[in-house]
């Protein structure tokens, strides 16, 4: 009797180990539901259809798990409509494995295509016990574009980029492995270039843009198909002022109306000496000294003040007919831009890090007072910033990056609210 008790003991034993080992094999991989999500969202977004679909990790995730994570996410587009097909598929999915200072992020790029959306979803947390590194939000960054030849500015328009190069604009199309060059005008310099060049480009009416080098404008279209033998772009001599300040959302100082749009703020620039020389059109009620960056910023009342880097260092705030120094912007470098993220007060300045390293780096700040508050960590990126500007609708920031190879990156930067 003892015997049978103990044999029926090591049978059900044997039974709750393999009943407990088929529950394990069969729970869900950590990549399967936010795979999942993700793929739910870009059918939702891109339709029944073929799309190319690569994956980029960027995060802590082991090497080894991304086969594992891509034949989750295929099997799951598949199940939507979506075939992974070829390098040669019109439509594209662009999956970046990132994280934040509290978790991993799974972010689809979806272009169809001349139109890009985006699509996001948490993987899980890193470490849930540890608050948000260095406050409210945590930027990422994603390449767009790498080239041999100096980028002095970028510009979005709805059909692609525009870049501005020291001799020539270059516009560039979506295409399912990245943007590719649809069509360059040369630009004939009348006058010697500085060694480190500067320039604007701003998007105007409808599918147009202008870009200014020093002494040289630009006017530019495009088509509204993208068609490279439709775009066009003229250049001439000039010396009217730079445009230095431009928001659909902001106000001048001297604005009435918190309803219209902010008139783009002009800058006389100094080609001589590679700065702005602080004279400024409209005027905006108090002189300026010269300066190398300026951004107009929303301030809590709904009006705007225009934010400085003055070529001594110091960064200032002109509003209401003063010009007052911002405290904890010691660690600023040169260049910095506004990121309309949505998170805390809903704008921050995005400025890259103080001196030339081989390493720089970029932060979001705060500055809803006379002080400016890290609003995130800082984030790395390969190389040293040379030009940072609001890409169109202000919800992400172009960093123009010069690397250790002396290419040139163009990264877009955003924003993720902790």
């Amino acid at each position: 009797m003892k015997a049978t008790n103990a044999m029926r003991l090591i049978y059900l034993t044997a039974m709750m180990i393999a009943l407990t080992g088929i529950e394990a094999s069969a729970a869900p991989a950590p990549w399967e539901q936010p795979a999942a999500a993700l793929a739910e969202q870009v059918a939702a977004i891109l339709g029944p259809g073929p799309a190319h679909v690569t994956i980029q990790n960027l995060s802590s995730i082991p090497t080894g798990e991304i086969p594992a994570i891509r034949r989750f996410l295929v099997q799951d587009l598949r199940a939507h409509g979506i075939s992974a097909g070829g390098a040669d598929s019109a439509n594209a999915v662009r999956v970046t494995l990132s994280e934040s200072a509290r978790e991993r992020l799974m972010v689809a790029e979806i272009v169809e295509g001349n139109q890009t959306q985006v699509a996001m979803v948490d993987v899980g947390p890193i470490q849930p016990q540890a608050a948000p590194a260095g406050g409210g939000l945590t930027l990422l960054s994603q390449q767009i574009l790498t080239s041999n030849d100096p980028v002095l500015a970028v510009a979005e328009l709805p059909v692609g980029l525009v870049a501005l190069e020291p001799s020539q604009l270059v516009l560039l199309a979506r295409a399912a492995t990245g943007w590719q060059v649809q069509k360059r005008a040369s630009i004939e310099q009348l006058r010697q270039i500085a060694r480190d060049p500067r320039g604007v480009l701003t998007i105007t009416a409808g599918l147009g843009f202008q870009a200014w080098l020093p002494g040289m404008r630009c006017e530019g279209d495009s088509s509204p198909t993208g068609a490279a033998d439709e775009w066009t772009a003229q250049c001439s001599a000039s010396d009217d002022p730079w445009p230095i300040a431009q928001t659909p959302v902001a106000q001048l100082p001297t604005t009435t109306s918190a309803d219209s749009p902010a008139p783009s703020l002009g800058a006389f620039y100094n080609a001589s000496r590679d700065y702005f020389t602080g004279v400024v059109t409209p005027g905006i009620g108090v002189d300026l000294p010269p300066f190398f960056s300026a951004a107009l910023i929303p301030r809590p009342a709904g009006s705007a003040a225009l934010l400085i880097g003055g070529i001594d260092g110091r960064v200032q705030l002109a509003e209401n007919g003063a010009l007052k120094t911002v405290a904890g912007t010691r660690d600023w470098g040169s260049d910095f831009a506004v990121l309309r993220s949505g998170c805390g007060p809903g704008a921050q300045i995005i400025a890259s890090g103080s001196g030339e390293a081989l390493t720089d780096s970029l932060r979001a700040y705060d500055l809803q007072t006379l002080e400016a508050v890290p609003a995130s960590a800082p984030l790395a990126v390969n190389g040293t910033v040379m030009a940072l500007g609001t890409a169109s609708g202000g919800r992400s920031v172009f960093a123009i990056v010069r690397n250790a190879g002396k290419q040139y990156e163009v990264d877009r930067v955003t924003a993720l609210c902790n």
